[in-house]
């Protein structure tokens, strides 16, 4: 690990401590290697000011190693250190904190020290920083759409490597548009595909009769009743999805969106139990509703551009495609006695947003292990599940519902 490091020595008067911990100092600015180095050798580092081994040194020591190698780090990531050592009000820092900050994590805690202090970050905001490159731009645009802190933007504007890219919003895109197309040709017809009278021989969409083939209750997504409802849940996955999944990552994204793809067709099965299922809109509106929530939740800390105007033209062009859904539902079959496509898995998927959603849209890289609201919904999610599932498997029978014929 390079020279051994000297071992701090206990003085008898505070002149000689005074200066045993300025040399001390000499030797970190020596090293020269505090951004990059490894973990064992930061701990090494600030062993030097904790001759004890508590886990801490004081807020004076942590500010004077930041002085001396606040050139070797990123501007933002050294104001979040400085916020963290300005906002401590027991006086010291914790080894797990510094860690976390260099390693690009951060725990509850050390968000909550940052978040409680009244130091205000002195350098000026990401938006007025100019001679960014296009790709800057782009990052820098994406973190205020998502996200309402200042120090988050930051955080994510210096963390961001566009690797691996935003591939789950972009692949669920491109197969639905591929089959759509293949239907398409299929079918001979692009628009209202759901008239067609082979359009429910489909392997892949929700069928009550065939409620029992469990891949259907997800691969319903694929097909689409019409042009009209391609379009308009290609435009809200991508303008909504791909930022969001840029921002949180492919994990928790695709978590919130096929979770309203679950919840849509469930609530489908349990409350119009007689319908078909078609369309991602169940996870286009768990996305699109958890996204507006949180910035209603955040109105002063979000900072896009026109953000009143936008939710509304969201909340119009969902209105919409709700309508057309409704409309649908209740206009008559063109392959009676079997109804058109319900409009339940909507309502499915703006449930999951406004609860699970919307609390991985507000803990941005924070444990959601940690969070009580996560452990109450995911809960609620759960049990409505498996009351689905046995409402499936016995109330079909036990109402004897006339069910339309399989396809």
């Amino acid at each position: 690990m390079g020279d051994k490091l000297p071992e701090p020595h206990a003085s008898s008067s505070p002149a000689v401590a005074a200066s045993s911990e300025a040399e001390e100092i000499e030797v970190l600015d020596s090293e020269d290697v505090l951004p990059m180095a490894a973990e064992d050798h930061w701990k090494a580092l600030f062993d030097q000011f904790d001759p004890d081994n508590t886990g801490y040194i004081s807020t004076e020591k942590f500010r004077s190693l930041l002085q001396r190698h606040g050139s070797e780090l990123d501007p933002h990531k050294l104001e979040v250190l400085l916020a963290l050592a300005d906002s401590n009000s027991e006086g010291r820092i914790c080894y797990q904190d510094f860690v976390n900050l260099m390693s690009n994590k951060r725990s509850n805690s050390f968000r909550q020290a940052i978040l409680q202090g009244n130091r205000r970050l002195c350098s000026k905001a990401l938006l007025e920083e100019t001679g960014l490159s296009l790709s800057q731009r782009l990052i820098r645009h994406v973190a205020y759409e998502t996200l309402p802190r200042e120090i988050d933007r930051k955080w994510y504007y210096d963390s961001y490597s566009c690797c691996p890219p935003p591939w789950f919003m972009i692949t669920i895109t491109i197969v639905e548009v591929a089959f759509f197309l293949y239907n398409g040709v299929v079918l001979d017809r692009f628009v209202l595909q759901v008239s067609h009278p082979l359009y429910l021989k489909n392997a892949l969409l929700y069928h009550p009769q065939l409620r029992a083939q469990a891949w259907r209750y997800l691969t319903y997504i694929f097909m689409h009743a019409g042009i009209e409802h391609l379009g308009l849940n290609v435009v809200l996955q991508l303008l909504v999805g791909v930022p969001l999944e840029m921002v949180h990552g492919a994990a928790r994204i695709s978590f919130v969106y096929v979770a309203g793809v679950v919840a849509g067709s469930l609530a489908v099965s349990v409350a119009d139990m007689t319908a078909p299922v078609v369309g991602s809109s169940g996870g286009v509106y768990a996305l699109v509703s958890a996204h507006l929530a949180n910035i209603v939740m955040n109105w002063s800390g979000m900072k896009c551009q026109f953000k009143l105007l936008r939710m509304a033209v969201a909340l119009i062009c969902m209105s919409f495609e709700f309508g057309r859904a409704v409309w649908l539902r209740f206009h008559p079959s063109a392959y009676p006695p079997c109804p058109h496509p319900s409009f339940m898995a909507h309502l499915g998927g703006v449930m999951v947003g406004i609860t699970l959603g919307v609390i991985i849209l507000r803990n941005y890289e924070q444990r959601l292990l940690d969070q009580t609201l996560w452990w109450i919904f995911l809960s609620i999610y759960v049990i409505f599940v498996l009351f689905a599932i046995f409402w499936n498997i016995f109330a079909y029978s036990l109402l004897d519902l006339k069910l339309p014929p399989p396809p």
